[in-house]
């Protein structure tokens, strides 16, 4: 716990141990050396029983977990914080006003405003689920918040085609009619997802675990999924605000393994010119090049590589910086692949 000047003692947390680490990072004075995150790993699995244990998780359900822990926190502290001034307004005279300006209709009452910390204005992006009845042609929208996209991969496919499934128009038809609203009965209609609101940092799962019915269990999907260094939503977000914008690849959560329930994770970073690959403590320059062993196998291809792309993180980059940006570039490759196959989904924001 630590205590601000000359105020209150402040409870540790999931991010001020995340802070005290970067902080420790950032101020050390030696070139070479490992720091291990035992305060920060210890207080993780005080506050979430799932990572209490020494057995294989998830890196996608982490980076989750991670996130909305962290914008919980800030909105706790946001809150607090205006619950404190509007108490001293309060007491200075200015409650009355603040209250009747909260009560007339003018806007929300005071402190009471939605809380838009750091993380939503990296991390989160919108979401809009539009669905067309067929036989009255009316929609109905509805939108979900998002930190990050989970998209099914898909044999010899690529990044932007599992976007483009992800989008793509579904009949809802049989058993799955859709009940509208305007025809007060279940009709057949059309449903769609597709990106509103663009992230500034845009973080897509790659969906390598799957259940299998004949198998009773979940599998490892090692087929192969190009990742392009440059991206562009394309049809994943026609009609959102700046949707021709493009994304730059500067980090890659790669799964180390076989199985589902077992392996290791390793990360590969872009740091200013260079990647750099990290597996532990141990840290090493490689080049872009590196980055085509994390695509997957090709068809009948059964090779001993098990290293595959799960999590990658993209930053929205200005047009000017990309002149003549045209197709999406693969990492040493053309962004070619398949279509991808069921649909995705997007984990919402609590």
């Amino acid at each position: 716990m630590k205590a601000a000047a000359g105020g209150p003692v402040q409870p540790e947390t999931l991010l001020s141990c995340l802070a005290d680490l970067f902080k420790q990072i950032s101020s050390q004075k030696k070139r070479t050396g490992v720091i291990a995150p035992r305060k920060f790993v210890q207080r993780l699995r005080q506050e979430n029983e799932i990572f209490s244990s020494y057995m294989h998780q998830d890196a996608h359900e982490f980076l989750n977990y991670l996130l909305n822990e962290c914008c919980e926190i800030l909105e706790k502290e946001e809150k607090a914080r205006r619950e404190v001034e509007a108490e001293e307004a309060e007491a200075g005279g200015g409650g009355g006003g603040a209250q009747e300006r909260g009560s007339s209709g003018a806007g929300p009452a005071p402190g009471r405003e939605p809380v838009q910390t750091f993380i939503h204005e990296m991390f989160q992006g919108k979401l809009v689920n539009e669905t067309r009845c067929l036989c009255c042609e009316n929609v109905t929208s509805r939108d979900e918040a998002f930190l990050d996209l989970s998209v099914d991969v898909e044999a010899n496919s690529s990044v932007t085609s599992c976007l483009q499934q992800f989008s793509s128009t579904e009949t809802m038809q049989g058993d799955e009619k859709f009940h509208c609203d305007n025809c007060c009965s279940l009709q057949e209609a059309q449903r769609r997802m597709k990106v509103k609101q663009l992230p500034l940092v845009f973080a897509i799962h790659l969906k390598r675990f799957k259940y299998i019915e004949e198998l009773g269990r979940y599998k490892k999907l090692a087929d192969r999924v190009l990742f392009p260094l440059e991206l562009k939503l394309r049809n994943t977000a026609d009609g959102a605000e700046g949707a021709d914008l493009a994304y730059r690849l500067f980090a890659v959560v790669v799964h180390v393994g076989s199985g589902p329930n077992h392996g290791h994770y390793v990360s590969a970073v872009k740091a200013v010119d260079r990647w750099l690959f990290v597996d532990d403590d141990s840290v090493d320059s490689i080049e872009e090049s590196t980055l085509y062993n994390f695509f997957g196998h090709s068809s009948g291809d059964h090779g001993a590589n098990t290293e595959h792309g799960y999590i990658l993180m993209y930053s929205q980059i200005a047009r000017e910086e990309v002149p003549g940006f045209g197709e999406g570039r693969g990492a040493g490759e053309g962004d070619r692949g398949g279509e991808g196959g069921a649909e995705g989904r997007a984990d919402a924001v609590r």
